[in-house]
């Protein structure tokens, strides 16, 4: 079996689930991205390196979104598609009888149906968000301007659903898309080319969403689980020294503080905000009065000479901290002196935060299907969404004050303390969620072989 993540895509973490014929699985990607994985790996994984093909536009060094500003995003798909040649040889010259892509290979299908080679559609979104999006001919042709992704479809009529982009999450995101191919064409080709798709969720929480894609595609969509992360043993867990560094540093803070007292604030690595939006967001975290964790991403820091309001942190110096660079996030999240995560709405980031229990103060990156998570955690009341303008995306310091206190202490914001809390039993189950990874490999094994 082979596995075909884009470089702009490449996970965290790679683990073989069990299997009763321990197939060797072929992990296909660029130098860069494979040096990112775990040492650790399983001896049934062979990383296969296709060099990433220059392209004019693209920076020498990047082979992947967290090395580009989004405007660069494009060509890196273009030199992602240049791919279809090394791979194609590649697997012309093996064994595989399974591959498993991501959206951006609009080509693959095509290659492995004349290769008579198995594929599956393994999408890093939920349930949800394939819904919102629709069968292939809509996401082809059904909505043409920014405005069309702001309604819920004709297609979604579930009780009390509220689940659509903003306007401005919408035409930021236009901004990364290649214009000769777009992401809806790719991800469309990737449905209607595979044998069947599988979605990074769990039917206890996205039931109706999971049981309509499968009517939209018209083909099996199976829920792969959420995919936890384990947490790492304290004492052997590092590939480096430097984590256990960044993490006695941080443990030694949070060691001092009452449980659940202190909000974790993170924006990822790949969200990018003005010097005005940074500076709201630390006035209101600073009028919130409450401790707090603050990891300022790269990309949070490199605007201007002052992201950070002049003084903030020397006010903030008996409750708060501010990190700059990378963080064990999940480290953190475990920490008992956490309650609560403000966050970017990454699906992973939610997982992970799920997982621990811990409510969310939503505040959409605005990029690919952040939007659509913070409102579908906000229904789900496991988090509040920091309210903002449609159009443009502003905010005042005022509303994120009060909606960190909300989630965090005020009494009106137990329940979501108490629905987040409970979702520990989904998010981070491991025998819930290792359920269904050992239905998705039974069907790998029961597939009729192809005849091609």
């Amino acid at each position: 079996m082979a596995s075909l993540r884009p470089p702009y895509a490449v996970s965290p973490s790679l683990q073989l689930p069990s299997s009763k014929g321990s197939p060797i699985i072929s992990f296909i990607s660029t130098p860069k991205n494979l040096r990112r994985l775990p040492t650790s790996l399983s001896p049934l994984i062979k990383l296969v390196e296709l060099p990433l093909p220059d392209v004019d536009g693209l920076p020498h060094s990047a082979e992947s979104t967290a090395d580009i500003p989004i405007n660069k995003v494009p060509f890196l798909k273009k030199a992602y598609d240049k791919l279809e040649l090394p791979l194609t040889e590649f697997l012309e010259h093996s064994d595989v009888n399974w591959i498993v892509q991501d959206f951006a290979s609009h080509w693959l299908p095509r290659v492995v149906t004349r290769l008579g080679i198995h594929s599956v559609y393994f999408t890093i979104f939920n349930a949800t968000t394939m819904a919102f999006l629709g069968p292939p001919s809509q996401i082809l042709s059904g909505r043409q301007r920014p405005e069309d992704f702001t309604v819920v479809p004709k297609w979604i009529n579930f009780f009390n659903y509220d689940v659509a982009f903003k306007l401005h999450e919408v035409v930021s995101h236009w901004d990364c898309m290649e214009d000769e191919v777009s992401d809806f064409q790719r991800i469309a080709a990737a449905i209607e080319g595979c044998d069947f798709v599988v979605t990074r969720t769990c039917p206890v929480f996205d039931a109706d969403s999971l049981s309509l894609v499968n009517k939209l595609y018209g083909k099996p969509v199976l829920p792969l689980g959420m995919l936890p992360p384990v947490l790492p043993d304290t004492d052997h867990s590092a590939d480096d020294e430097s984590e256990h560094g960044t993490w006695r540093s941080l443990i030694e803070w949070l060691d001092g503080k009452k449980e659940k007292s202190v909000v974790y604030i993170a924006l990822g690595t790949e969200v990018t905000l003005s010097r005005d939006s940074m500076h709201d967001l630390a006035r209101g975290i600073e009028k919130s009065g409450l401790c707090f964790i603050w990891v300022l991403g790269r990309r949070q820091e490199v605007g201007a000479p002052d992201m950070i309001p002049v003084g903030f942190e020397k006010r903030v110096e008996d409750r708060g901290l501010v990190w700059r660079g990378w963080a064990p996030q999940l480290r953190v999240l475990a920490h008992t002196a956490v309650g609560g995560f403000l966050t970017h709405c990454g699906w992973g980031s939610v997982i992970e935060a799920l997982g621990f229990g811990r409510a969310l103060v939503l505040f959409s990156g605005a990029s690919a299907d952040q939007g659509l998570i913070a409102r579908l955690m906000h229904g789900k009341r496991v988090g509040l969404e920091i309210p903002r303008d449609d159009r443009d995306g502003s905010f005042s310091s005022e509303v994120v004050a009060e909606s960190i206190r909300t989630v965090m202490v005020e009494e009106e914001g137990e329940v979501l303390r108490q629905n987040a809390w409970a979702m520990r039993e989904v998010f981070g189950k491991l025998s819930l969620n290792n359920k269904y990874v050992e239905e998705f490999n039974e069907v790998l094994e029961s597939w009729p072989a192809s005849t091609s």
